[in-house]
């Protein structure tokens, strides 16, 4: 016999305490799928344990999503580096396996466009690598575009996956 117990799923602004836990998913998730931070992926972001402080400058957010009191996958949006002032870019989408496939990443995504377009974005930014198909696969339902080369100043030099939305 199999019972299932209940869970609780809470999708919260991020907080300084947790800049190690969703630094740790973020690992987790990169290293399962081989983005190195060779390769120039979040990874290699110097800003990666301190994402409270970089997600609390004007117009960006991040939220954390937690499984039963810890922190599970996480996303965000902030303007886009290098980008003109109405570009921002959906950021740092990591979930662990545990949260996948259960609508979280396509509702936290919905609420870092609404975010974005409170903030006064007309446009919003990805990059992804092609081996994250199910990832694509969201941006695509969500209304992101394949477009041709990079925006602004990411530093993810193997992203072959760029995207872009009008909000």
């Amino acid at each position: 016999m199999t019972t299932s117990l209940p869970v609780s799923v809470l999708v919260r602004p991020i907080r300084p305490e947790d800049n190690a836990a969703i630094a740790h998913v973020i690992r987790h998730v990169s290293a399962e799928f081989g983005l190195t931070a060779d390769k120039g992926y979040t990874v290699a972001d110097p800003n990666l344990d301190h994402l409270y402080e970089s997600y609390s400058q004007p117009r960006c957010a991040y939220w954390v999503v937690e499984v039963d009191g810890k922190v599970a996958g996480g996303g965000g949006v902030a303007p886009l580096s290098g980008g003109e002032d109405d570009l921002c870019e959906l950021q740092k989408m990591y979930f662990l396996p545990s949260l996948r496939g259960q609508g979280l990443a396509k509702r936290l995504a919905l609420q870092a466009i609404e975010h974005a377009r409170q903030n006064g974005f007309a446009r919003c930014y990805l990059e992804t690598t092609a081996s994250l198909t199910q990832a694509i696969a969201l941006y695509e339902r969500l209304g992101f575009q394949h477009i041709d080369g990079s925006l602004g100043n990411t530093g993810h030099v193997d992203c072959e996956v760029t995207m872009l939305k009008y909000l």
